[in-house]
């Protein structure tokens, strides 16, 4: 069974601080969130508080939003999509073949002034984070969401 808890305001200030510091952006973000024993936040309905979440059995709740590790916060794709319009630093923006290439799982060399976790960006699409090192950006893609070469 799935063991969630639910964040208190002063958790959810922490992460909101995170993600300010990492990318810029300033939110306001109208959602409840789960936090489960991996440290992976998910981003649900506020009505959850309605629900007594540890009497049922689940496999998961809401929108996989980010995960935390110490004072590391790295989004998922749909965390990147919400966080993603509102960033003003560390976002990748990446032509259609890189795109092409990182949906398939590959890392992306590029340059830039990027520091830890980055925002991919292509055109008007944010397509998740990934880490800066080196000159390239490690993708975090999980093959379950990567696209075949034959597309």
């Amino acid at each position: 069974m799935l063991k969630l808890r639910i964040l208190n305001n002063k958790e959810i200030k922490e992460i909101i601080k995170l993600i300010e510091k990492q990318w810029g952006a300033e939110l306001k973000l109208k959602y409840a969130f789960l936090s489960n024993q991996k440290n992976r936040i998910f981003a649900v309905n506020r009505d959850i508080s309605k629900i007594d979440v540890s009497k049922i059995r689940v496999n998961s709740i809401g929108m996989y939003f980010c995960e935390i590790d110490g004072q590391s916060i790295r989004l998922g794709i749909e965390g990147s999509q919400i966080v993603g319009q509102k960033a003003t630093k560390n976002v990748a923006e990446i032509n259609e073949e890189e795109k092409k290439r990182w949906m398939m799982g590959d890392d992306i060399e590029i340059n830039g002034d990027y520091s830890g976790f980055v925002i991919i960006k292509h055109e008007n699409d944010f397509l998740g984070t990934g880490k800066y090192s080196n000159g390239k950006i490690l993708n975090y893609i999980p093959k379950a969401r990567r696209v075949s070469a034959s597309i």
